[in-house]
């Protein structure tokens, strides 16, 4: 998967806790951004240059004005060299189930008209494992650079034809089917049927 954040190191679990609602988790988040940033020293400019994000979207992010996408948080967490999980620092007590609402847009990974990918993994979980569901579109495509080493991902075709290739092998899935490659080299997912594509992707890092 493209610009998936990756884990530097494999460490220790953390227990998995719930999410907390959209607007606490923005919140923090803000706090969070400008704390990191203080304790780097970096002004706003530095740390939009470094995470590809304007300026003014992380002066409002900071100020609890906006509710950054996934893909936006993703980037700032980059910037500052750390996973999606120890950005948000969603560690909260409360209810053993954790509820990802199909109408969320902060797990909208990715939504254009060729492809929408969303995050079915809690944010706060550490990132040896990745789930998503993906919707390519006639013709689509979700194309990767390798991954870590030793990286594979695991997808099952739940609607319609796609096409999987990892370095210079090739397998057709119908609905129903499943398969797992190889990550950690070239590879890809191609839409090969006259409709709409769905599958579901698992990402596991050792």
């Amino acid at each position: 998967m493209t610009d998936k954040p990756k884990p530097k190191e494999r460490r220790p679990a953390r227990p998995a806790n719930p999410r907390p609602p959209a607007d606490a988790l923005a919140g923090r988040l803000g706090e969070r951004v400008r704390r990191l940033r203080a304790e780097r020293g970096w002004s706003l400019e530095v740390l939009a240059g470094a995470s590809g994000v304007s300026r003014s979207m992380l002066s409002q992010i900071e100020r609890d004005q906006a509710n950054p996408t996934l893909a936006v948080a993703l980037r700032i967490a980059r910037a500052f060299e750390l996973s999606l999980g120890d950005l948000v620092e969603t560690h909260c007590g409360g209810s053993g189930v954790v509820v990802i609402r199909a109408d969320d847009r902060a797990y909208h990974y990715r939504s254009d008209r060729h492809c929408r990918i969303r995050t079915l993994s809690p944010l706060h979980l550490e990132k040896d494992v990745e789930f998503y569901e993906v919707l390519l579109q006639p013709k689509g495509v979700l194309r990767s650079a390798p991954h870590f080493q030793g990286t594979r991902e695991f997808l099952t075709v739940e609607k319609g034809r796609v096409r999987v290739e990892s370095g210079g092998d090739a397998e057709l899935l119908n609905r129903g089917d499943s398969a797992s490659f190889r990550a950690d080299v070239p590879h890809a997912i191609v839409n090969v049927g006259p409709g709409e594509a769905l599958f579901f992707l698992v990402d596991i890092y050792n």
